[in-house]
């Protein structure tokens, strides 16, 4: 994908997500990890790359790179296996709900509805902007708003499958930020 239809996608998402789902889920895919590499890759580094920079120049000492490096770079990388994990979540819970078991719906929700968050990470390049970072939550609403479009969940029983979903989630991001600070 090109950084022009990336800008394009995320404009999509952000103002037209309903449209922006219905296009996405029309989009043939080959391989769901193609999604993961040509969208989450490079969105996802917004924040690990603001938060670095943002700490370096706020901590004002280059003794701090190793470890900041080092701690933006498996938070990034642990980041992106936990799109996966719930991409797996999601496939594994959506025939529960009434939905389908389709990877590739799966990995397109777990892929593109954390894009609001990961934008809003701009905001941690400085800061005392970084509070700005919580407009990121937009994220849960194209989660809601993808699920039918993507899983097929009817809507009856989508409020509990988000619910289910969100704490497995919340289970995955705490072994990451366990795992995370083994490694930093």
């Amino acid at each position: 994908m090109d950084p022009n239809q990336m800008i394009t996608r995320a404009k999509g998402l952000i103002l037209n997500p309903r449209a922006e789902f219905e296009a996405i889920a029309a989009e043939p895919v080959a391989n769901p990890l193609d999604l993961l590499v040509k969208w989450a890759v490079p969105v996802s580094a917004v924040p690990a790359v603001a938060g670095f920079l943002g700490s370096l120049l706020f901590l004002l000492g280059f003794g701090w790179i190793g470890p900041l490096l080092a701690s933006a770079v498996v938070g990034y990388v642990l980041g992106l296996v936990g799109v996966f994990v719930v991409a797996k979540i999601v496939e594994i819970l959506a025939p529960n709900f009434g939905g389908s078991a389709d990877p590739a719906g799966a990995m397109k929700l777990a892929v593109y509805a954390p894009t609001a968050g990961w934008l809003a990470g701009i905001f941690l390049l400085i800061p005392p902007l970084a509070f700005l970072a919580i407009l990121g939550l937009y994220s849960l609403y194209l989660f809601w708003i993808a699920i039918p479009i993507l899983t097929r969940v009817p809507e009856e029983k989508r409020l509990v499958f988000v619910l289910a979903v969100i704490g497995c989630a919340v289970v995955v991001n705490i072994v990451i930020s366990l795992v995370a600070r083994a490694f930093v």
